[in-house]
């Protein structure tokens, strides 16, 4: 199993930060749907700066930040005490949430559970379901083989799924774990899949266009 790495947020540069403190688009529908599921214990599984943990707390969630970055969690706690809210702050490992059993009854992972091996991946997946409330729910997006990420034979592959990143910044030598179709439901198996779906994000800059896949997926556990 490959040695986790988190995010360099010290080298994040100024102009691009604004991205990072925005919510993502499909976290106001999770936002609702919990809500009106009743669901309050969330945990923010790779919190970054705080985004979707300053969205949830504001909807009087009760939030659990978890990071590998010490720097990601010191951030974040800057953040929620300008917006006056309380949060459960740790720094740690996925491959051993420091969490009760049946702990979250919602958990949101945007592009986090990737940063791992083929092993790693399996590990975190038991990691999830031990710590989620039966009935609970768990949103997770993973990169898709289609990408172009997997296809960069100059990034060193790590096993049949994971290549290490090779580009300067912030995932500068970050492991990355790649899923098709077969391998999403081959992976949660033991959940039951509410939706899966693919999507591609085109990034234009310099006159050049970037094609990027993901996989989104709602999972509930049994």
């Amino acid at each position: 199993m490959i040695k986790s790495k988190g995010w360099d947020w010290k080298v994040l540069k100024e102009e691009k930060e604004e991205i990072w403190k925005n919510p993502s688009i499909e976290s106001y529908y999770l936002l609702n749907r919990w809500k009106s599921q009743d669901k309050k214990d969330f945990l923010d599984l790779g919190c970054g700066l705080g985004r979707h943990a300053i969205l949830f707390g504001k909807h009087e969630f009760n939030v659990s930040c978890f990071d590998i970055s010490t720097e990601a969690i010191n951030r974040t706690k800057e953040w929620a005490q300008k917006e006056n809210l309380e949060f459960d702050y740790k720094v740690g490992d996925m491959l051993r949430l420091p969490y009760e059993d049946e702990q979250f009854d919602c958990i949101y992972c945007k592009n986090v559970i990737s940063h791992t091996d083929t092993e790693g991946m399996r590990q975190i997946i038991k990691e999830l379901a031990r710590v989620m409330k039966h009935n609970g729910e768990c949103y997770i997006t993973l990169g898709s083989k289609d990408t172009w990420g997997f296809k960069q034979e100059s990034w060193p592959l790590i096993d049949e799924n994971t290549r290490l990143r090779m580009v300067e910044g912030p995932e500068y030598k970050v492991p990355h774990f790649y899923v098709d179709y077969k391998l999403v439901k081959e992976l949660f198996k033991d959940f039951k899949i509410i939706n899966i779906r693919q999507e591609i994000e085109y990034t234009e800059k310099e006159n050049d266009i970037t094609e990027s896949y993901h996989y989104h997926i709602l999972i509930q556990k049994p």
